[in-house]
């Protein structure tokens, strides 16, 4: 790690919930480390498909609702800086990836994060998640290789394993995953459906603990 880089935490994902599904315990591990965490989010998930169980959603509302329950989720995972790259949900894969990249890049000299989470280019399934996987890609590619942060990728693909080999990083988040059932909870219009028969018994059900009990990560080598 370079010496100069500042203990902070960058967080690069298309989707308000991403962040919770894919990484809430490694983000919750860091902020109760005292280890700023900086959420870049590229869009407010209006696209999406979930509108609540029962429904309580629609079309014109969805956007404002998911931008809420993100803002609800962050201050359980303990990030206090939460931005939003103004794309919109579902066209990330038609945008300019440099156009993209410059925004990415501010941030990064802004605030020198030493790791960054993100999608991993080509292994995220969802074309949203791997536009900006790679536009963060392209980004910190631009500094200097002393200066670049670590990157940890989620990638979600079946075939993961097969093409980038097993997880470098493996995080036990057995002890926070209380607060990521929780940030899962405050994405109520996309996760109601999850804790049908469980009601407020889901942090002790055997099944869900073990389901989110560990967080995987690739490092992304430039």
């Amino acid at each position: 790690m370079a010496a100069r880089l500042n203990r902070h935490l960058l967080v690069v994902l298309p989707h308000p919930d991403d962040e919770t599904f894919g990484c809430a315990g490694t983000i919750l591990l860091h902020s109760r480390d005292h280890i700023p965490v900086t959420y870049l989010c590229g869009t407010k998930g209006e696209m999406g498909r979930n509108m609540g169980k029962p429904v309580f959603a629609n079309r014109e509302t969805l956007g404002k609702i998911r931008e809420k329950e993100l803002r609800d989720a962050c201050r359980v995972l303990g990030i206090e800086d939460l931005r939003f790259l103004g794309l919109r949900d579902k066209t990330i894969e038609f945008e300019d990836p440099e156009v993209i990249a410059d925004k990415i890049e501010e941030v990064l000299r802004e605030i020198r994060p030493f790791r960054v989470l993100t999608h991993y280019p080509g292994q995220a399934v969802h074309p949203d998640h791997d536009a900006l996987g790679e536009a963060t890609i392209r980004a910190i590619r631009r500094l200097p290789a002393e200066e670049r942060p670590e990157v940890y990728a989620h990638a979600i693909t079946k075939n993961r394993e097969e093409v980038l080999g097993p997880p470098d990083v493996v995080v036990d988040i057995r002890e926070v995953v209380e607060g990521k059932i929780a940030a899962i909870r405050a994405h109520r219009s996309q996760s109601e459906q999850m804790f049908e028969g469980l009601g407020e018994n889901a942090a002790s059900d055997p099944k869900f603990r073990e389901r989110w009990g560990n967080e995987v990560f690739w490092r992304y080598r430039f």
